[in-house]
């Protein structure tokens, strides 16, 4: 059955149109079609966009919780089912289920509950991010310090083995070997640095040893003074790899970020939410090693005043880009799906609105809020 996706802005290529349709079949996008083309008129069904603006479906490599439900308290299928309803009102397609900082057997059975999702078909659920626990006290955030240590041979096989998804592990490089770095990359694992107190020159090690991101950018990691360009300082200078950002207006100032943007090349700089399971739920409230933790005004923190994720949702981190940092809209969508795609080697099948790709989009109506998703063609 071919359906086509019609009279709406559509980002393909390197803007909105307004001229071309969507063909999809079997949950693949066929061809962008001149709207005019005889083969529009002849697909088996219609869907009107009503003007609206679509895009590739969003894709989120940093979701601790969603729909009430946190990953490291409730390490199941069900949950990363629940986690993904909650994030996909809000146009995600596609996520990381992550799991910060843990024992060894929480960990082993939340990457086998992505294994079984991924398995069983589970909508949008493309891999794990293991945040932690190889990285620092100092910069810990609301991480468990009690639960940090550094992998052996047998936990590095572990954290790597994922076989049917994307596996992102977060660390700090100066707590982690360089050897064991190299192999977490030949397991086939992507590795990012963050909660890291590390210099300059540690990072630098680590960018040379595999690292090819970074965990949510200036938080929780060494900043750039003049004299000791830090995690930040190698972040920014680095060409080849990726940042993640959380544009909610309370991680990072709005500057900053725009700092960033001017300093690394164009597709470098993505969008995150960290998500909490205040996301897709009404309770502002939930449970984090034993504290319970709740959203005020929006923000989320702990006891001790660290910020404890976020209550972002990628709709509303889109909103943020072109309303606070003033980018288009057809950028601040790249961020939030072509990019990260890259990111995780995945820019094959998701990211665009090409033939070949999967038939994952998100419609936006003028208000920037969400009307739609589909998810390999199906419609929420």
């Amino acid at each position: 059955m071919k359906t086509v996706l019609r009279n709406g802005r559509i980002l393909a290529g390197d803007d909105f149109r307004d001229d071309v349709a969507v063909l999809v079949e079997d949950g693949r996008i066929v061809a962008v079609l001149a709207a005019d083309d005889a083969a529009v008129s002849a697909a088996d069904a219609q869907v009107d966009l009503d003007g609206g603006w679509l895009m590739p479906g969003f894709i989120d490599a940093q979701v601790n919780g969603g729909g009430g439900a946190l990953f490291n308290n409730q390490t199941d299928v069900d949950a990363l089912r629940t986690i993904m309803a909650g994030h996909r009102r809000f146009g995600t397609t596609g996520m990381l289920p992550t799991l910060i900082s843990d024992d060894a057997e929480v960990m082993a059975r939340a990457v086998q509950a992505t294994r079984e999702a991924i398995d069983a078909g589970v909508p949008g659920v493309l891999g794990i991010h293991l945040e932690g626990p190889y990285i620092a006290p100092a910069r810990k955030g609301t991480h468990d310090a009690g639960k940090f240590r550094v992998p052996d041979a047998d936990e590095v096989r572990m954290a790597t083995a994922l076989d049917n998804g994307v596996t992102l592990i977060t660390l700090a490089p100066e707590r982690v070997p360089v050897e064991t770095i190299r192999q977490m990359v030949a397991n086939g694992a992507i590795v990012a640095a963050g909660h890291t107190a590390g210099t300059y020159q540690q990072i630098r090690e680590g960018l040379d040893a595999g690292v090819t991101g970074f965990t949510h950018l200036y938080n929780a990691m060494s900043p750039l003074l003049g004299r000791e360009p830090g995690a930040v300082g190698a972040a920014l200078e680095d060409a080849g790899s990726w940042c993640g950002v959380i544009v909610d207006g309370v991680h990072v100032h709005p500057s900053s970020l725009r700092v960033a943007l001017a300093a690394k090349p164009r597709g470098k700089v993505f969008l995150v939410t960290d998500a909490m399971p205040m996301v897709g739920s009404d309770n502002p409230a939930f449970e984090l090693y034993g504290e319970v933790i709740t959203a005020v005004d929006g923000v989320v923190r702990n006891a001790a005043g660290s910020l404890a994720g976020s209550a972002l949702d990628m709709a509303t981190a889109v909103r943020n880009t072109v309303d606070l940092l003033g980018l288009p809209l057809a950028e601040a969508s790249r961020m939030a799906s072509t990019y990260p795609a890259q990111f995780l080697r995945l820019d094959d099948r998701y990211g665009h609105i090409a033939p070949g790709y999967q038939a994952d989009f998100v419609l936006l109506d003028q208000d920037l809020q969400v009307q739609a998703t589909w998810i390999a063609g199906e419609r929420d």
